[in-house]
């Protein structure tokens, strides 16, 4: 398994290893430990979901209050995604930017992003399908959505004409969220982060 960090602070690319032989295939897609080195703390398993889409549709882009947050573990067991993170926290040197990786049935990289990032994918095939681990259960008053097509984020799907819900259609842009004070503040989701860790020990630059 290599784990790699992404161009946004808090986020990680997980490639497993795979083991086949002409029965099929073997491998860990998730592993505690070896998450919680690269991260600097343990993955709190809340919820587990599971999500399939149609080749198009655009989901997201998801965050959470900070605190608690939602950390997410995301891999595609079906088909394949663009999936996306996007650094939505205000203060952040990263705010505002987006990273994509592919996620699919083939490499079955998963991504991991820490709490007060937002989070969302594009269906590359039909019965793209999702599942994902959750550090929180689902709390609709403490979710929201950034708009996935504001052009301040300039995020590039890979599909002509995207399919949203209603849910995202409705969603404010970035610079929107900004105003009404919605978005989470990076000092804060640093703090949280850090209480996660052994201790509670705080981050030092450079760690």
């Amino acid at each position: 398994m290599k784990i790699r960090e992404l161009g946004v602070e808090g986020a990680w690319e997980i490639t497993p290893q795979q083991h086949g032989d002409p029965r099929g295939l073997f491998m860990e897609w998730y592993r505690f430990d070896r998450l919680a080195e690269a991260v600097g703390h343990p993955l709190r398993l809340a919820q587990g979901n599971l999500s399939v889409s149609a080749r198009g549709v655009v989901r997201g882009i998801h965050f959470a209050d900070v605190p608690p947050g939602q950390a997410k573990y995301v891999t595609c067991v079906r088909g394949a995604v663009l999936d996306v993170v996007v650094d939505l926290r205000v203060g952040s040197p990263t705010f505002g930017r987006w990273e994509g990786v592919r996620l699919d049935d083939v490499d079955r990289r998963a991504v991991y992003l820490s709490e007060g990032l937002g989070h969302g994918f594009c269906a590359l095939t039909d019965d793209a399908t999702l599942s994902y681990l959750c550090s929180t259960t689902y709390n609709p008053t403490g979710e929201h959505s950034v708009h996935p097509l504001d052009v301040d984020l300039a995020i590039e799907w890979p599909a002509e004409v995207p399919t949203l819900s209603a849910r995202d259609a409705a969603a404010p842009t970035l610079a929107q969220a900004r105003e009404s004070g919605l978005l989470p503040a990076y000092e804060e989701c640093r703090a949280f982060t850090a209480s996660l860790r052994p201790g509670g020990l705080p981050y030092s630059d450079g760690v």
